[in-house]
């Protein structure tokens, strides 16, 4: 009987996993991680409830679960380059790395330890393995609860030893599936928030790591310095595209239109900013992007038609692969692209195959400077 370790983290798509798995024949282990420990006993803390409802659904099914702590590989490997890319002025996904460097590393390496032949989670994705023996990484069926962008950084290792029982089901078939085998999880809220840390108030958590500075903040009209508007923080508490919080207040232009952070400039700590959803600061044709990591392990060829998604759930835009080297690609989109922001990643579908993809370095659009 082949022994699958199952990640629960106390959610109903990975019980379902597990009790899929069980009814498929296989010698399933459940595996709880603790990956966060600085604020654990905080208003905003849920790993204590999350590992009681996990060791529910193990009673339930009937199978054995093991905690395990990761709180220092999580702050060596995932936040300490989620505080960098902040104060470098971009904006991290932590879930890419999360993924990448403890649910898919960590997690893997300690399973196999136990013996295990797969790991499982309840992701919606999906794997095919071809006949050479390369795994592709597929969409999940669902459209609106595909996380496959957030795997993209798996290598072959990783994702050939991968199982995604509820990658082929709809997030209602999942609850639905969860309620009729009487699951103590079937009605809980799908987690939010940074991975592994939670909901809390994003920019007070911040606050409590990263120190403030700070700047002006500036539109552009026509002059070489634009014009000074407001002040700001400090760069890494604004996002490329964000409309609210920016602070501002009123209206500082001819027309009354809402306010969008447009570019952040790191070497005069000036924030920039436009009115105006279309603004061609906002738009761009084609992007940048560093530290490629592609899952057959082979980069697709300069040229090549293919989907991108610079942001979670966001339908794939096509675009050529215009370049493509050992530490970087850009992409051409066929439309122009709203608000792609630096430190997000880049993620090449070739059709339901998700190929791999790469950190956002810039946007190219002729137009900011």
């Amino acid at each position: 009987m082949e022994k699958v370790v199952v990640g629960m983290s106390g959610g109903v798509d990975s019980a379902v996993s597990a009790w899929l798995l069980k009814e498929q024949g296989y010698d399933v282990v459940g595996l709880f991680m603790k990956n966060w420990e600085d604020d654990d006993d905080g208003e905003y803390c849920t790993s204590r409830q999350d590992l009681i409802d996990a060791s529910s659904v193990a009673d339930l099914i009937g199978i054995d679960l093991e905690a395990v702590n990761f709180a220092k590989e999580y702050k060596e490997r995932v936040f300490s380059t989620f505080l960098r890319e902040y104060s470098a002025g971009r904006t991290p996904n932590p879930d890419v790395l999360c993924n990448s460097e403890i649910k898919f590393r960590a997690f893997l390496d300690h399973a196999v330890a136990m013996g295990a032949d797969w790991i499982a989670t309840g992701h919606y994705a999906r794997t095919r393995r071809l006949p050479d023996g390369t795994v592709q990484l597929l969409k999940g069926i669902d459209p609106g609860k595909d996380q496959s962008y957030f795997l993209h950084r798996l290598s072959q290792e990783q994702v050939s030893k991968a199982i995604f029982p509820v990658g082929g089901m709809m997030k209602k078939d999942v609850r639905a599936l969860a309620r009729k085998i009487g699951l103590p999880v079937a009605g809980k809220k799908d987690s939010t928030g940074i991975c592994f840390i939670g909901e809390r108030p994003f920019r007070e958590f911040l606050e409590r790591y990263l120190p403030t500075r700070e700047g002006e903040i500036r539109t552009p009209d026509g002059t070489p310095g634009g014009r000074l508007v407001g002040k700001h923080i400090g760069l890494a508490f604004y996002t490329i595209g964000q409309r609210k919080g920016i602070g501002i207040g009123g209206c500082h232009g001819a027309e009354e239109k809402p306010w969008f952070v447009a570019k952040k400039d790191i070497r005069t700590n000036t924030l920039w900013v436009v009115q105006g959803h279309d603004h061609p600061w906002l738009l761009g044709d084609h992007l940048h992007a560093d530290s490629p990591s592609w899952i057959s392990g082979k980069a697709p060829a300069e040229g090549a038609r293919l989907g991108v998604k610079t942001r979670y759930r966001q339908a794939d835009c096509p675009a050529v692969l215009a370049e493509v080297s050992d530490g970087h690609f850009s992409c051409r989109f066929e439309e122009p692209q709203w608000a792609v922001t630096p430190g997000q990643s880049a993620v090449l579908y070739d059709g339901e195959v998700c190929l791999g993809g790469g950190f956002i370095e810039g946007l190219g659009n002729g137009q900011a400077k």
